[in-house]
Parts: structure tokens; C-alpha cells; sequence
């Protein structure tokens, strides 16, 4: 089933790569931006919430992909990432988030990933231990 299921992530990713190859060739690295606490606090809710949906999908794919060849904690943050959003909500997410750029509003540059790092994943990771 585990087979099945990484020959059907890896078909479903090469589609992907395909129709965007198709669409308007590749992204490069400079054209897509790093999401700073500026672009957060313009965001509307839906954005906020669809930007959280894709990393959190992103992540289960890779938890589905590394499934019995997990590389070892040195190389991933995936399973530590996983395990300190556990029991997280979007809205309560949105809400930490949105919470420490109102609390530092001279940080703005910081990427939202870091400020979920810290914010989410590292007291979740103490918490869900």
C-alpha cells in the first residue's frame, strides 16, 4: 500500500511539475519571495489560512514520502515540525502569529516560517513530547 501510495505522490508531483512547465515554464528561486512579517500583516484571512494549508500539505506529502526511510533528525525538520503543530488550529495559528508581529513591529522582515518556528513548533515540541 506505502508503494502504491509514494508511486502516486511522485505521479501526482511530475503532473504538477508538468502543468506548471506547461503554463510558464519554471520558477526560479529569486522570483518566489520569502513571506515576511510584511506580507503576513497584508494579508487577508483567507491568505493567511491558505498559506498555512499549503505548508501543512506540504508536509504530510513529506511525512507520506519519507514513510519507512525517514532521514535521520540531523537532515529533516519535517517530523519536528509535524509534532509541534500537533493540536494546533488554523485560526489559533493565525492568531499567534498575527499576535507576534503586533508585538514587534520593528521585525517585520522576519520570514513567517521562523515566526511559526518559534512561535508554534518549539513550544508545541516541549508540550507534545
Amino acid at each position: 500500500m506505502m508503494i502504491s501510495l509514494k508511486s502516486g505522490l511522485r505521479a501526482a508531483l511530475l503532473a504538477g511539475c508538468a502543468a506548471a512547465v506547461l503554463a510558464g515554464g519554471f520558477a526560479q528561486a529569486q522570483d518566489i519571495p520569502l513571506i515576511t512579517g510584511e506580507h503576513w500583516t497584508k494579508s487577508t484571512e483567507q491568505n493567511k489560512k491558505a498559506y498555512l494549508v499549503g505548508m501543512t500539505n506540504m508536509l504530510q506529502v513529506e511525512i507520506a514520502y519519507q514513510a519507512g526511510n525517514t532521514p535521520p533528525e540531523s537532515q529533516t525538520v519535517v517530523p519536528r515540525f509535524a509534532k509541534g503543530l500537533k493540536g494546533q488550529t488554523l485560526d489559533g495559528a493565525i492568531a499567534k502569529v498575527d499576535a507576534w508581529y503586533a508585538k514587534n513591529p520593528g521585525r517585520m522582515q522576519q520570514t513567517v516560517v521562523e515566526t511559526i518556528w518559534f512561535e508554534l513548533v518549539a513550544p508545541g515540541l516541549k508540550q507534545n513530547k
